[in-house]
Protein backbone atom coordinates (compact mmCIF):
# COMPACT_ATOMS: atom_id res chain seq x y z
CA UNK A 1 0.00 0.00 0.00
CA UNK A 2 2.79 2.41 0.94
CA UNK A 3 4.55 1.64 -2.35
CA UNK A 4 1.39 2.55 -4.22
CA UNK A 5 1.06 5.77 -2.23
CA UNK A 6 4.65 6.73 -3.00
CA UNK A 7 4.10 5.99 -6.69
CA UNK A 8 0.97 8.13 -6.66
CA UNK A 9 2.87 11.02 -5.09
CA UNK A 10 5.65 10.75 -7.68
CA UNK A 11 3.19 10.68 -10.56
CA UNK A 12 1.40 13.71 -9.15
CA UNK A 13 4.68 15.58 -8.66
CA UNK A 14 5.74 14.83 -12.26
CA UNK A 15 2.41 16.11 -13.54
CA UNK A 16 2.85 19.35 -11.60
CA UNK A 17 6.38 19.85 -12.91
CA UNK A 18 5.46 19.10 -16.51
CA UNK A 19 2.26 21.11 -16.56
CA UNK A 20 3.89 24.54 -17.08
CA UNK A 21 5.90 23.18 -19.99
CA UNK A 22 2.82 21.73 -21.64
CA UNK A 23 0.80 24.91 -21.11
CA UNK A 24 3.67 27.08 -22.41
CA UNK A 25 3.90 25.12 -25.63
CA UNK A 26 0.13 24.95 -25.94
CA UNK A 27 -0.23 28.72 -25.64
CA UNK A 28 2.50 29.66 -28.16
CA UNK A 29 2.88 32.47 -28.99
CA UNK A 30 2.44 34.11 -25.59
CA UNK A 31 5.52 36.29 -25.08
CA UNK A 32 7.13 39.11 -27.02
CA UNK A 33 7.15 39.46 -30.83
CA UNK A 34 7.99 36.78 -33.37
CA UNK A 35 11.08 37.85 -35.26
CA UNK A 36 11.36 36.85 -38.92
CA UNK A 37 14.93 37.23 -40.11
CA UNK A 38 15.25 38.13 -43.78
CA UNK A 39 18.89 37.51 -44.74
CA UNK A 40 18.89 40.23 -47.41
CA UNK A 41 18.61 44.04 -47.45
CA UNK A 42 15.23 45.74 -47.31
CA UNK A 43 13.36 46.36 -50.56
CA UNK A 44 14.20 43.15 -52.45
CA UNK A 45 11.83 40.29 -53.33
CA UNK A 46 12.53 38.35 -50.12
CA UNK A 47 11.83 41.43 -48.00
CA UNK A 48 8.57 42.23 -49.81
CA UNK A 49 7.40 38.62 -49.48
CA UNK A 50 8.34 38.42 -45.79
CA UNK A 51 6.60 41.68 -44.88
CA UNK A 52 3.42 40.67 -46.69
CA UNK A 53 3.30 37.21 -45.12
CA UNK A 54 4.49 38.39 -41.70
CA UNK A 55 1.83 41.07 -41.44
CA UNK A 56 -0.93 38.55 -42.13
CA UNK A 57 0.59 36.00 -39.73
CA UNK A 58 0.51 38.65 -37.02
CA UNK A 59 -3.23 39.03 -37.55
CA UNK A 60 -3.78 35.28 -37.49
CA UNK A 61 -1.64 34.57 -34.41
CA UNK A 62 -2.69 37.78 -32.64
CA UNK A 63 0.98 38.39 -31.96
CA UNK A 64 3.33 41.10 -33.16
CA UNK A 65 5.68 39.99 -35.97
CA UNK A 66 8.80 42.01 -36.77
CA UNK A 67 11.02 41.75 -39.85
CA UNK A 68 14.75 41.83 -39.18
CA UNK A 69 16.90 42.36 -42.30
CA UNK A 70 20.36 40.80 -41.89
CA UNK A 71 22.10 40.75 -45.26
CA UNK A 72 25.51 39.31 -46.11
CA UNK A 73 27.27 36.38 -47.80
CA UNK A 74 24.40 35.63 -50.14
CA UNK A 75 21.94 35.15 -47.28
CA UNK A 76 24.20 32.87 -45.23
CA UNK A 77 24.93 35.32 -42.41
CA UNK A 78 21.30 36.03 -41.55
CA UNK A 79 20.27 32.40 -41.98
CA UNK A 80 23.04 31.32 -39.60
CA UNK A 81 21.51 33.52 -36.88
CA UNK A 82 18.41 31.35 -36.94
CA UNK A 83 20.43 28.14 -36.76
CA UNK A 84 21.91 29.44 -33.51
CA UNK A 85 18.74 31.00 -32.07
CA UNK A 86 16.71 29.63 -29.16
CA UNK A 87 14.40 26.90 -30.51
CA UNK A 88 11.24 28.43 -29.10
CA UNK A 89 9.53 29.65 -32.31
CA UNK A 90 10.18 33.33 -31.65
CA UNK A 91 13.11 33.59 -34.07
CA UNK A 92 12.55 32.15 -37.55
CA UNK A 93 13.66 33.03 -41.06
CA UNK A 94 12.29 33.41 -44.52
CA UNK A 95 15.42 32.43 -46.39
CA UNK A 96 16.27 31.67 -50.01
CA UNK A 97 17.28 28.90 -52.37
CA UNK A 98 20.77 30.35 -52.33
CA UNK A 99 21.21 30.24 -48.58
CA UNK A 100 19.40 26.94 -47.96
CA UNK A 101 20.29 24.83 -51.01
CA UNK A 102 23.04 26.37 -53.17
CA UNK A 103 25.52 27.86 -50.70
CA UNK A 104 26.89 24.48 -49.62
CA UNK A 105 28.20 23.91 -53.17
CA UNK A 106 29.56 27.37 -53.97
CA UNK A 107 30.82 28.78 -50.66
CA UNK A 108 33.59 27.56 -48.42
CA UNK A 109 32.87 27.13 -44.75
CA UNK A 110 29.09 27.51 -44.71
CA UNK A 111 28.39 27.29 -40.95
CA UNK A 112 25.32 25.07 -41.18
CA UNK A 113 23.88 22.08 -43.02
CA UNK A 114 20.38 23.14 -44.03
CA UNK A 115 18.67 19.72 -43.97
CA UNK A 116 20.13 18.99 -40.49
CA UNK A 117 20.34 22.36 -38.72
CA UNK A 118 16.87 23.72 -39.38
CA UNK A 119 13.31 22.68 -38.78
CA UNK A 120 11.48 23.42 -42.07
CA UNK A 121 8.11 25.14 -41.63
CA UNK A 122 6.85 25.71 -45.16
CA UNK A 123 7.84 26.68 -48.66
CA UNK A 124 6.60 30.27 -48.87
CA UNK A 125 6.91 31.23 -52.52
CA UNK A 126 8.61 30.58 -55.81
CA UNK A 127 9.92 33.40 -57.95
CA UNK A 128 10.79 32.49 -61.55
CA UNK A 129 14.02 33.78 -63.00
CA UNK A 130 13.51 35.72 -66.23
CA UNK A 131 16.06 36.00 -69.01
CA UNK A 132 16.24 39.50 -70.44
CA UNK A 133 18.57 41.24 -72.89
CA UNK A 134 19.59 44.82 -73.45
CA UNK A 135 17.62 46.71 -76.08
CA UNK A 136 20.76 46.90 -78.25
CA UNK A 137 20.82 43.10 -78.63
CA UNK A 138 19.28 42.09 -81.94
CA UNK A 139 17.64 38.91 -80.58
CA UNK A 140 14.00 38.99 -79.46
CA UNK A 141 13.46 35.34 -78.55
CA UNK A 142 15.44 32.32 -77.38
CA UNK A 143 16.14 30.91 -80.83
CA UNK A 144 17.51 34.23 -82.06
CA UNK A 145 19.59 34.71 -78.91
CA UNK A 146 21.15 31.26 -79.15
CA UNK A 147 21.88 31.77 -82.85
CA UNK A 148 23.47 35.16 -82.09
CA UNK A 149 25.64 33.67 -79.32
CA UNK A 150 26.77 30.84 -81.58
CA UNK A 151 27.74 33.34 -84.27
CA UNK A 152 29.86 35.28 -81.75
CA UNK A 153 31.42 32.75 -79.37
CA UNK A 154 32.87 34.39 -76.27
CA UNK A 155 31.63 37.84 -77.30
CA UNK A 156 28.36 38.10 -75.39
CA UNK A 157 28.33 38.64 -71.61
CA UNK A 158 25.76 37.63 -69.03
CA UNK A 159 25.54 39.40 -65.70
CA UNK A 160 24.67 37.92 -62.33
CA UNK A 161 24.21 39.05 -58.75
CA UNK A 162 27.40 37.25 -57.74
CA UNK A 163 29.49 34.11 -58.21
CA UNK A 164 27.45 31.08 -57.20
CA UNK A 165 24.18 33.01 -57.07
CA UNK A 166 21.05 31.56 -58.66
CA UNK A 167 21.28 34.03 -61.59
CA UNK A 168 24.84 32.81 -62.17
CA UNK A 169 23.76 29.17 -62.15
CA UNK A 170 20.83 30.00 -64.43
CA UNK A 171 23.29 31.45 -66.93
CA UNK A 172 25.44 28.35 -66.66
CA UNK A 173 22.36 26.20 -67.34
CA UNK A 174 21.77 28.26 -70.47
CA UNK A 175 25.36 27.72 -71.60
CA UNK A 176 25.22 23.97 -70.95
CA UNK A 177 21.85 23.31 -72.58
CA UNK A 178 22.12 25.69 -75.54
CA UNK A 179 25.79 24.79 -76.15
CA UNK A 180 26.88 28.42 -76.34
CA UNK A 181 29.95 30.30 -75.12
CA UNK A 182 28.90 33.40 -73.19
CA UNK A 183 31.03 35.11 -70.54
CA UNK A 184 29.95 35.50 -66.93
CA UNK A 185 30.25 38.96 -65.35
CA UNK A 186 29.47 38.84 -61.60
CA UNK A 187 28.19 41.88 -59.69
CA UNK A 188 27.65 42.61 -56.01
CA UNK A 189 23.89 42.27 -56.16
CA UNK A 190 21.06 42.58 -58.66
CA UNK A 191 20.87 46.40 -58.78
CA UNK A 192 24.33 47.05 -60.27
CA UNK A 193 23.83 44.17 -62.72
CA UNK A 194 20.59 45.73 -63.98
CA UNK A 195 22.20 49.18 -64.16
CA UNK A 196 25.00 47.90 -66.41
CA UNK A 197 22.50 45.98 -68.53
CA UNK A 198 20.52 49.18 -69.03
CA UNK A 199 23.79 50.92 -69.87
CA UNK A 200 24.67 48.29 -72.49
CA UNK A 201 27.84 47.15 -70.65
CA UNK A 202 26.52 43.58 -70.58
CA UNK A 203 24.06 41.89 -72.90
CA UNK A 204 21.83 39.64 -70.78
CA UNK A 205 20.88 38.47 -67.30
CA UNK A 206 18.66 36.02 -65.46
CA UNK A 207 17.08 37.62 -62.37
CA UNK A 208 14.05 37.35 -60.10
CA UNK A 209 10.89 38.34 -61.95
CA UNK A 210 9.85 41.18 -59.57
CA UNK A 211 13.16 42.96 -60.17
CA UNK A 212 12.76 42.95 -63.95
CA UNK A 213 9.02 43.41 -64.50
CA UNK A 214 9.10 47.26 -64.31
CA UNK A 215 12.00 47.49 -66.77
CA UNK A 216 10.34 45.10 -69.23
CA UNK A 217 6.97 46.84 -69.00
CA UNK A 218 8.68 50.19 -69.60
CA UNK A 219 10.42 48.83 -72.72
CA UNK A 220 13.90 49.34 -71.24
CA UNK A 221 14.76 45.64 -71.42
CA UNK A 222 13.60 42.84 -73.72
CA UNK A 223 12.15 39.70 -72.13
CA UNK A 224 13.33 36.47 -73.74
CA UNK A 225 11.92 33.70 -71.54
CA UNK A 226 10.79 32.84 -68.02
CA UNK A 227 12.49 29.85 -66.39
CA UNK A 228 9.45 27.84 -65.39
CA UNK A 229 6.85 25.48 -66.85
CA UNK A 230 3.94 27.93 -66.88
CA UNK A 231 3.62 31.53 -68.02
CA UNK A 232 3.00 34.12 -65.34
CA UNK A 233 -0.03 36.39 -65.23
CA UNK A 234 2.10 39.51 -64.78
CA UNK A 235 3.74 38.99 -68.21
CA UNK A 236 1.39 36.70 -70.16
CA UNK A 237 3.10 37.27 -73.51
CA UNK A 238 6.55 36.11 -72.36
CA UNK A 239 7.11 32.40 -73.16
CA UNK A 240 8.68 29.93 -70.78
CA UNK A 241 12.03 28.25 -71.36
CA UNK A 242 10.09 25.00 -71.80
CA UNK A 243 8.04 26.54 -74.62
CA UNK A 244 11.26 27.87 -76.13
CA UNK A 245 12.59 24.31 -76.41
CA UNK A 246 14.81 24.17 -73.30
CA UNK A 247 12.94 22.13 -70.66
CA UNK A 248 16.09 21.64 -68.57
CA UNK A 249 16.50 25.37 -68.04
CA UNK A 250 14.05 25.65 -65.18
CA UNK A 251 15.26 28.35 -62.83
CA UNK A 252 13.04 29.39 -59.99
CA UNK A 253 14.28 31.19 -56.96
CA UNK A 254 12.32 30.28 -53.86
CA UNK A 255 11.85 31.42 -50.31
CA UNK A 256 11.06 29.19 -47.38
CA UNK A 257 10.35 29.55 -43.67
CA UNK A 258 12.63 27.70 -41.25
CA UNK A 259 13.16 27.52 -37.50
CA UNK A 260 16.05 26.24 -35.33
CA UNK A 261 16.33 22.46 -35.47
CA UNK A 262 15.10 21.72 -31.92
CA UNK A 263 11.93 23.79 -32.14
CA UNK A 264 9.05 21.73 -30.64
CA UNK A 265 6.82 20.03 -33.22
CA UNK A 266 3.65 21.68 -31.89
CA UNK A 267 5.21 25.13 -32.25
CA UNK A 268 6.28 24.30 -35.81
CA UNK A 269 2.74 23.13 -36.51
CA UNK A 270 1.27 26.42 -35.29
CA UNK A 271 3.71 28.45 -37.36
CA UNK A 272 2.99 26.29 -40.40
CA UNK A 273 -0.76 26.67 -40.00
CA UNK A 274 -0.50 30.45 -39.68
CA UNK A 275 1.92 30.79 -42.60
CA UNK A 276 -0.18 28.62 -44.95
CA UNK A 277 -3.34 30.50 -43.99
CA UNK A 278 -1.55 33.79 -44.70
CA UNK A 279 -0.33 32.57 -48.09
CA UNK A 280 -3.88 31.64 -49.08
CA UNK A 281 -5.36 34.94 -47.95
CA UNK A 282 -6.72 37.48 -50.42
CA UNK A 283 -4.59 40.24 -48.87
CA UNK A 284 -1.29 38.47 -49.54
CA UNK A 285 -2.34 37.30 -53.00
CA UNK A 286 -3.39 40.82 -53.96
CA UNK A 287 0.00 42.17 -52.87
CA UNK A 288 2.24 39.54 -54.45
CA UNK A 289 0.45 38.18 -57.53
CA UNK A 290 1.16 41.30 -59.65
CA UNK A 291 4.88 40.85 -58.95
CA UNK A 292 4.95 37.40 -60.53
CA UNK A 293 5.40 35.68 -57.18
CA UNK A 294 4.00 32.15 -57.08
CA UNK A 295 2.71 31.56 -53.56
CA UNK A 296 3.24 28.11 -52.08
CA UNK A 297 2.39 26.69 -48.65
CA UNK A 298 3.08 23.03 -47.86
CA UNK A 299 3.86 20.77 -44.90
CA UNK A 300 7.16 20.76 -42.99
CA UNK A 301 7.96 17.28 -44.34
CA UNK A 302 7.26 18.31 -47.93
CA UNK A 303 9.45 21.39 -47.56
CA UNK A 304 12.26 19.31 -46.01
CA UNK A 305 12.22 16.96 -49.01
CA UNK A 306 12.18 19.95 -51.37
CA UNK A 307 15.28 21.49 -49.76
CA UNK A 308 17.17 18.22 -50.13
CA UNK A 309 16.18 17.81 -53.79
CA UNK A 310 17.14 21.40 -54.60
CA UNK A 311 20.49 20.99 -52.88
CA UNK A 312 21.23 17.95 -55.04
CA UNK A 313 20.00 19.63 -58.23
CA UNK A 314 22.18 22.71 -57.94
CA UNK A 315 25.21 20.74 -56.73
CA UNK A 316 25.05 18.85 -60.04
CA UNK A 317 24.90 22.13 -62.01
CA UNK A 318 27.85 23.56 -60.06
CA UNK A 319 29.86 20.43 -60.82
CA UNK A 320 28.94 20.40 -64.52
CA UNK A 321 29.83 24.07 -64.87
CA UNK A 322 33.15 23.63 -63.08
CA UNK A 323 32.39 26.32 -60.49
CA UNK A 324 34.85 26.31 -57.61
CA UNK A 325 33.72 27.22 -54.08
CA UNK A 326 34.77 30.75 -53.15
Amino acid sequence: MRALQRLSVLVGLAAVLLAPMAVGAQEFPNKGPIRIIVPFPAGGPSDIIARSVGQKMADILKQKVVIDNRGGAGGVLGTELVAKADPDGYTIAISSAGALAISASVQKGVPYDAPKDFKPITLVAKVPEMLVVATSVSASNMAELVALAKSKPGKLNFASSGIGSLPHLAGELLKLNAHINIVHVPYRGAAPAVNDLLGQQVQMVFLDLPILIPQVQAGKLKAIAIGTTKRVAALPNVPTTVEAGYPKIQTENWYGMVAPKNTPPDVVAKLNKAAVEALRSDEVKKRLDPLGVILAGDTPDEFAAFITSEKEKWAAVVKAAGIKPQ
